[in-house]
């Protein structure tokens, strides 16, 4: 004699389901309410990008309109995110073919100064004596303070053997002192 009671059961663990979905207990429903949040968000954004490109007293270009959005969004996280367009994003990769050369630094923005997290060794920074906790206040005779890391980058880079000047700041050293 066949037994009737798998459909049965399926039947009952299916009105479970659906009723705590829809009864707001469940992951789906807090799911469901921050997507909502985010798209509300989006659409609040979609019209003053309309509007600003509308009646603005002089022409914008969106792209530069969303790239602004952006980086004020990741600025809003914390001072080591940064949203990088494409081309940057080229510019700045590390060529292994040897024509660029690099200071040998790994660097932070610490409080809107350029901070020297550790020097590589066996590179141009080591060799010059630059130290953890290093504040960079010039690249090249430029004040770096306010700075970004992706500008920060750019200026230190350049073809192999060309020269860069920092202006460091050392803990318990009163005057800057160029490596």
């Amino acid at each position: 004699m066949k037994s009737n009671r798998a459909p049965w059961v399926a039947s009952v663990g299916l009105a479970i389901v659906v009723a705590v979905l829809f009864s707001g207990g469940g992951q789906p429903a807090r799911v469901g309410a921050a997507a909502k949040e985010s798209y509300e968000g989006l659409e609040t954004f979609t019209n003053i990008l309309s509007i600003i490109q509308k009646n603005y007293v002089d022409d914008v270009q969106t792209k530069q309109l969303i790239e602004g959005a952006i980086n004020g969004m990741l600025a809003s996280l914390d001072p080591h995110s940064a949203y990088l367009t494409p081309d940057l994003y080229k510019e700045l990769q590390v060529d292994t073919k040897g024509s660029f050369g690099g200071l040998g630094i790994e660097i932070t923005n610490r409080n809107g100064l350029l901070t020297v997290v550790s020097p590589i060794e066996d590179t141009p920074a080591y060799r010059a004596g630059v130290k953890s906790g290093d504040q960079i206040m010039k690249i090249n005779g430029e004040f770096t303070k306010d700075m970004t890391l992706v500008d920060a980058v750019k200026k230190m880079r350049g073809p192999k053997d060309s020269k860069v000047t920092l202006s460091l700041k050392r803990e318990n050293t009163p005057e800057l002192f160029d490596v």
